[in-house]
């Protein structure tokens, strides 16, 4: 039996739904793959009552849990307190957290306020997690058997707590045996078609099979049990591959992470030292946004006016004039690769949910060219996003299998 974890989040905001509980998602993705059973999420909003009689039940019946928020300065920040009161163990003030604060303020030329002395107030015997990205310290302690580890509630310092600090404690303290985590990344197929193609390729009963969707990438998911003999897993995984074709644009947990669609085409355009100049439409901006920072990214515009072209070109003509802008842009910029896109449809079809607009994706080369034509439906945010990942896709298509590339014919 795995050990048995579990999630606690703090703080009025989550349980009102002003913001989405990342946290619980990333931590549960972490400790699954170390081999962890996480068995709840509970989330708390800033009530003392209701903190303690929580920790109070999951001190009964858990072997670990992580608890995130409530280490903050405000009056509403009642997690390490809930802590004393519900363990018994007094508050102390740490002078080594207190130290670590007044750095933080110090660094940014700022002067500490007051409030913040309450950060360095931890429950007696505990052990502190020192927090080099912001002024909440964190802290860890055991209570009848479960160990507890109280981190942060801000994203960003909560996974760096994590990673740099929490993780390697956790597999010293728990004997493990990790699952193994496939995923397969890929665009331009819905859920029920990769239902369709993955149900052509028998799993053994012991793989569980899962499926995420999101604006940028869907992910077929197999979790394999840790005594799954490991020279059967490539097989597997390649007869998905075959069946999903290049709609796969990374797989990750086979032999390394290979990360989200931009890390992918990054990694392929620096190690080749090529370069794009990009031209959007219908994506306004976000796909420069994207690879914002890229060495290879050497030119993006946003272009609106394009869009008066197709209210009196054809499919065939709009194609046309996305290559002959691609060429152009190539010879301006001269980058490798030029990246356009056009797309026929009104600003008021953009913006009403209930219509489509079609999108024609051209990318131009030295030797030849790519195109690909796509309807987009949806918010206009759906669409902008749609877009800008349809555009990206064409050039990793292209990068992956350059066998797509069609000749120039003049």
């Amino acid at each position: 039996m795995n050990p048995t974890i579990e999630l606690f989040s703090q703080g009025e905001e989550v349980v009102t739904g002003q913001i989405t509980d990342t946290n619980a998602a990333w931590l549960s993705q972490h400790l699954v793959e170390m081999g962890f059973s996480v068995t709840r999420h509970t989330a708390v909003g800033d009530k003392l009552a209701d903190l303690k009689a929580l920790l109070t039940e999951i001190a009964q019946r858990a072997e670990g849990c992580l608890c995130t928020g409530g280490l903050g300065p405000t009056s509403d920040d009642l997690t390490a307190q809930a802590v004393a009161e519900a363990f018994g163990l007094p508050l102390e003030f740490d002078e080594t957290a207190f130290e670590h604060i007044q750095h933080f303020f110090q660094r940014r030329g700022l002067t500490m306020p007051a409030v913040n002395r309450k950060q360095a107030l931890l429950p007696k015997g505990a052990m502190r997690i020192d927090n080099d990205f912001g002024t909440a310290p964190g802290f860890c302690l055991l209570q009848n058997n479960c160990w507890f580890v109280f981190l942060p509630g801000v994203p960003y310092e909560m996974q760096q707590l994590f990673i740099q600090q929490v993780k390697a404690d956790l597999a010293s303290r728990f004997t493990l045996t990790p699952q193994r985590l496939i995923t397969l990344k890929t665009w331009g197929m819905g859920e029920s078609q990769l239902q369709q193609q993955t149900n052509q390729v028998t799993l053994p009963e012991t793989v569980q099979l899962g499926f995420r969707a999101s604006l940028e990438e869907n992910q077929i998911k197999l979790l394999f049990p840790p005594d799954y003999p490991v020279t059967e897993i490539s097989p597997l995984v390649t007869q998905l591959l075959e069946k999903l074709g290049t709609a796969v644009f990374a797989v990750d947990g086979l032999h390394e992470q290979a990360g989200d669609m931009v890390s992918v085409v990054s990694q392929s355009l620096t190690a080749q030292k090529q370069t794009v100049a990009l031209l959007e439409t219908a994506s306004c901006g976000l796909l420069a946004a994207k690879c914002i920072g890229q060495p290879w990214l050497i030119e993006a515009s946003y272009q609106q006016k394009f869009n008066a072209l197709a209210q009196t070109q054809t499919a065939s003509q709009l194609i046309n004039t996305a290559l002959d802008l691609g060429r152009a842009l190539q010879r301006s910029s001269c980058a490798e690769f030029a990246l356009v896109q056009l797309y026929s449809g009104t600003p008021a079809a953009f913006a009403d949910p209930q219509q489509t607009l079609t999108l024609y994706n051209v990318l131009t080369t030295a030797r030849g060219f790519c195109q690909h034509t796509q309807i987009i439906t949806g918010t206009l945010q759906r669409k902008q996003h749609q877009a800008a990942f349809s555009a990206l896709d064409l050039l990793r298509r292209f990068l992956q299998h350059t066998e797509l590339l069609c000749p120039y014919y003049d």
